[in-house]
């Protein structure tokens, strides 16, 4: 059975837009409407038990969209989704915290959302805590902790609940060198126990040290699928032979 199953999976987004034109004598006159955006697009991808799988792809091109989807936080607008196995994901910064609440009730809303019981939280809250570095800060909110602070809690928490399959968003992005280096020592044990891994990261070094397979999505599709030293190898030969463009990604 699969860990991942993903069968001609889209996303559809409503963009609404407003536009301002003058009218003679009369002012100024606004229209609305509304456009669709479909951020993922016929995507089949299957993953199997044990899988390291990095996506790659240039901002906008469905990334985040597609690991939500995968998490389940993000409903798909057609197609069919197949998960097995515990769920521990990272994604947004900061998302499934309460700002208002301190990191140790943080700790507890966090991993019941994943499906840890209470039992199961108290047991490793003193490891989730050693591993993240909080202890002076374990009851004071949220809210006052730096983004490298969230980052550290909201993976901390995502390991210990031991995940079938670990989904992850440029989690090696935030923090220090050194916390890098704890996630990535953390992340190899997950893989050595027979983990499942789902990792997107504009790293192309930390895809080729984690994943041996590499999926590149380029406007909602996937453009190529194999070994991800040959991906990241066309991957990067056509972002190079790009003009330089300002763009924004779609969550």
């Amino acid at each position: 059975m699969r860990a991942i199953d993903l069968q001609q999976v889209s996303k559809r987004f409503l963009i609404h837009k407003t536009r301002e034109f003058a009218v003679p004598r009369l002012g100024r006159k606004s229209s609305h409407t509304v456009e669709p955006f479909w951020a993922v697009r016929d995507v089949s991808l299957q993953v199997e038990p044990g899988e390291k799988v990095a996506l790659v792809g240039g901002n906008g091109a469905g990334k985040s969209t597609l690991l939500g989807i995968v998490a389940g936080i993000i409903t798909e607008t057609s197609g069919k989704v197949s998960r097995n196995g515990r769920i521990g994901a990272l994604l947004e910064l900061g998302t499934g915290f309460h700002s208002d609440l301190t990191g140790r009730e943080n700790i507890h809303l966090n991993a019941s959302l994943l499906g840890f019981r209470p039992a199961d939280v108290k047991r490793e809250l003193d490891s989730i805590v050693d591993f993240a570095e909080l202890k002076d800060f374990l009851d004071e909110p949220v809210r006052t902790y730096s983004s490298g602070m969230i980052a550290r809690l909201g993976f901390s928490v995502a390991i210990h609940v031991d995940p079938d399959i670990l989904i992850m968003d440029e989690v090696l992005s935030v923090g220090d060198r050194g916390f890098q280096a704890k996630c990535k020592e953390k992340i190899a044990d997950l893989a050595g126990r027979g983990r499942t891994l789902l990792f997107v990261s504009h790293q192309m070094s930390a895809v080729l040290a984690m994943c041996p397979r590499t999926v590149w999505l380029d406007k909602g599709r996937v453009r190529m699928d194999g070994p991800s030293q040959k991906v990241v190898a066309a991957y990067e030969g056509a972002v190079t032979s790009l003009p330089r463009a300002t763009s924004v990604e779609v969550r």
